[in-house]
């Protein structure tokens, strides 16, 4: 074959193919953005400024000011009563005038059962705040890895562009030399133009994990954002049944049915105090026209033996409630273990299409590229060789790219059902491997 032009040596096509994706991608810059844009950054943000958790947790400091309002006795009652007043209304010249201070006090323990129920309330209060916290983190990680994999893929396209834009002046020359056909110029124009409508429309995707962020962190929409870091390298280090175990005792909703089983317990002791009488003491001055004066005293107690039966009810109430907070306890941990169990097989599932792609896919896909650039250039190949290699290229980053993102938002997921981070010791990815 004639060899009448210059073609781009294997190194140059290799250093566009080894360049990082997101070296790439930093050309294209949103609205202004800049910097980067760390996760820990984001997560320490929307505890501070989301609304949802802010109203969560006020909810907590109102119920933690209950108990000292439920234990406190009834307040104490000042009155005055006048007795047998003559017709003129002359007060001062009534038989008896008594000024009388009262005090209501339920049988002992009644007070400090009642308190307890409302502590417990605010235990189980305080804890639904760190259910809130964690639904909330484990969406900015999943919006910051949706932004990452939108970042990712117009970081492929822009790749995929410059290649059919080497390809298609490669095209070129061979045919002005009349080593190539005018059809596979009109190809490889076709293939560029496909590839740079989708490079016009991939940065909706973009905006659109910018903005669930900035909704998540009570902003406008549109406030700037930096680009994402690259995550870690995805691993999974603890079992099933080890995270199960760590679940169990770090999910805050397990603790507010804990708290909620306290306060059912404080319930049916209250309710067993119920048999027991109140009592009511009062002192009195007494103030008579015409007569000595003098002081009196008072002492009443309920009787609750007249209405037993409404006690035995409140009792039966409160054992029912307590038997109910113990099987929701039950009924809970086994949810948590089937979440633990669902999430962990989600996440293990993307691992492997993750290390699938790396040790197999990736650097076979590059292979082929560089194999069909070589074939076409001694004229082995055809141009449609060429371009379909360069799809499956394509198709394997976006699919490399998508297993990594989803592993990320199962891994936040996981922490969310396990109650806590699950730190990883593992150098971040500096980028998709390229063969």
């Amino acid at each position: 074959m004639k060899r009448g032009i210059s073609l781009p040596s294997f190194g140059l096509l290799l250093l566009v193919a080894t360049t990082p994706l997101r070296a790439l991608a930093q050309s294209h810059e949103q609205g202004g953005d800049s910097g980067v844009l760390r996760l820990s950054e984001l997560v320490s943000e929307v505890r501070e400024r989301n609304p949802a958790l802010q109203v969560a947790r006020d909810r907590t400091r109102a119920m933690a000011a209950v108990p000292a309002q439920a234990s406190a006795l009834d307040d104490p009652t000042l009155s005055y009563e006048a007795w047998n007043v003559p017709e003129s209304l002359r007060i001062d010249q009534a038989d008896n005038n008594i000024f009388r201070l009262s005090q209501k006090v339920p049988f002992p323990g009644k007070r400090r059962l009642a308190g307890d129920i409302a502590l417990h309330e605010a235990e189980r209060t305080a804890h639904e705040a760190g259910s809130v916290e964690l639904e909330l983190v484990a969406a900015v990680k999943a919006a910051y890895y949706d932004l990452w994999q939108a970042y990712e893929r117009l970081a492929v396209l822009k790749r995929e562009k410059e290649l059919l834009a080497r390809f298609s002046h490669i095209a070129e020359q061979k045919y002005g030399v009349g080593e190539a056909s005018q059809a596979d110029v009109l190809r490889a124009q076709v293939e560029l133009t496909h590839v740079i409508n989708k490079l016009q429309t991939e940065p909706l995707a973009i905006e659109s994990a910018k903005a669930e962020i900035n909704a998540l962190l009570s902003r406008s929409p549109d406030e700037p954002l930096g680009a994402p870091e690259h995550p870690a390298v995805p691993r999974l280090d603890s079992s099933p049944a080890e995270l199960s175990e760590l679940a169990l005792e770090n999910r805050p909703d397990l603790a507010a049915q804990a708290a909620a089983i306290a306060r059912e317990e404080s319930a049916e002791e209250l309710a067993q105090k119920n048999y027991y009488p109140d009592f009511e003491f009062s002192v009195g001055r007494f103030v008579n026209y015409g007569q000595s004066d003098g002081f009196g005293a008072m002492a009443s107690v309920t009787l609750p033996f007249v209405n037993g039966k409404k006690y035995d009810a409140g009792v039966e109430e409160a054992r029912a409630r307590l038997s109910a907070a113990r099987s929701d306890r039950r009924r809970l941990e086994d949810r948590v273990r089937r979440e633990v169990q669902q999430v962990f097989l989600k996440a293990k599932a993307a691992l492997l299409q993750y290390e699938l792609f790396v040790n197999t896919h990736v650097p076979q896909a590059e292979q082929a590229l560089r194999v069909a650039e070589g074939g076409y250039e001694t004229g082995q190949l055809g141009f449609l060789d060429l371009v379909d290699t360069l799809r499956r290229i394509e198709s394997v980053h976006l699919d490399h790219i998508a297993a990594q993102a989803d592993f990320e938002r199962a891994y936040a997921e996981l922490e969310r059902v396990v109650g806590t981070e699950l730190p990883r010791s593992a150098p971040a990815v500096k980028g998709p491997p390229r063969g």
